[in-house]
């Protein structure tokens, strides 16, 4: 009974020991866990901060084109495409992503587009028509790949003589990477731009397809002083009629053709555009087929429809690009998309 109260009294003078010594043991083990929890959120936060830092600063940089931020560094050529606006072309594919189109009369009285793609390219564009000696001004102005599906002999030649780095789809017809035809569609209206290809194609052909186009001007106050719109009505004539209804809760301007909204069929969203820019200029039927010759040089009046006004102003062409001015001042656009409308003196513009 001695024996077993006697060992007894060993095993709890040895469990206290034991006890003794992780109880002092246990502030230095909490001390390092503490500190281990410290400096791990310490090297956490630092890591929030820098990225914070690093996200800031790239989005300093804004997209030539549209005055939009962009998250990292682009070094990339504008692509300008030729779209079709017939209406048996329509709806089209990839004008929502176009940061801006030029709307100009072709033969007759329909429209066709340039659309210019930098901030967002689409995999699908078209359908592609051909081309005319003044869309391809204007994509010089950009220093854009011209784009577009065929061309006569002497508007071919012109192309070339012009200097404009080109991809002709009549040179790819239906080759399945660049340039391929829609089965759902009859030609001259379902060829469509395959975008996957086109860096192959530029490589191929020698041209350069790097370099940051140079920015327009852009500011967040825009021209806010001109008189309020809700819809804006541009008839080229009796069959082609274009208007542009404001909507007030996303500040932009929903387009339609005909009487009908102009929806992209890749996404089948609305175009919508934060610009819609109007230029009046003198336009000139030069042969028996209806082709024409329009003035880009010589400046003369137009509108620019920002935020719900519109503003009577003057157009200027400065370096290959028309800009607005206002009493010889230069105007900025609003940050986002553009749309311009160049319209002949025949041409009607009627406000509600």
């Amino acid at each position: 009974m001695r024996k077993l109260t006697f060992f007894s009294l060993l095993v709890v003078l040895f469990l206290s020991a034991c006890n003794e010594k992780a109880g002092a043991a246990q502030p230095e083990e909490t001390q390092e866990k503490e500190t281990a929890v410290e400096e791990q959120i310490e090297t956490e936060e630092n890591v929030t901060v820098d990225e914070k830092e690093e996200t800031e600063q790239a989005y300093t940089e804004t997209f030539p084109l549209t005055g939009k931020p962009k998250a990292e560094q682009t070094e990339r050529r504008i692509l300008s495409v030729m779209v079709n606006n017939h209406p048996k072309a329509r709806p089209q594919s990839g004008l929502s992503h176009a940061d801006i189109v030029y709307e100009i009369l072709a033969e007759g009285q329909i429209t066709r587009f340039l659309a210019l793609f930098h901030s967002d390219i689409p995999d699908t564009i078209g359908p592609v028509r051909s081309a005319r000696p003044y869309y391809f001004e204007i994509a010089d102005g950009f220093d854009a790949l011209y784009t577009y599906h065929g061309a006569s002999a002497a508007i071919n030649q012109k192309v070339a003589n012009s200097g404009v780095d080109h991809l002709d789809g009549a040179m790819y017809d239906n080759n399945g990477w660049l340039f391929e035809r829609s089965s759902e569609r009859k030609a001259p209206h379902n060829s469509y731009l395959l975008t996957d290809g086109v860096e192959q194609a530029v490589s191929s052909k020698g041209y350069d397809a790097s370099g940051e186009p140079e920015a327009l001007p852009f500011a967040e106050e825009g021209s806010l002083d001109g008189t309020p719109v809700d819809d804006v009505q541009i008839t080229y004539g009796s069959r082609t009629n274009v208007s542009f209804t404001y909507d007030d809760e996303n500040e932009q301007f929903l387009r339609s053709s005909d009487g009908e909204p102009t929806i992209d069929r890749l996404n089948e969203e609305r175009v919508a555009v934060d610009n819609v820019w109007i230029i009046e200029t003198d336009h000139q039927i030069i042969d028996n087929v209806g082709r024409r010759a329009i003035d880009l040089t010589s400046g003369g009046n137009g509108y620019l429809l920002q935020k719900g006004k519109m503003k009577e102003v003057q157009w200027k062409n400065v370096d290959g690009r028309l800009l607005p001015y206002k009493d010889g001042s230069p105007l900025a656009f609003t940050p986002g998309k553009t749309w311009v409308n160049i319209i002949p003196g025949s041409a009607a513009v009627e406000t509600e």
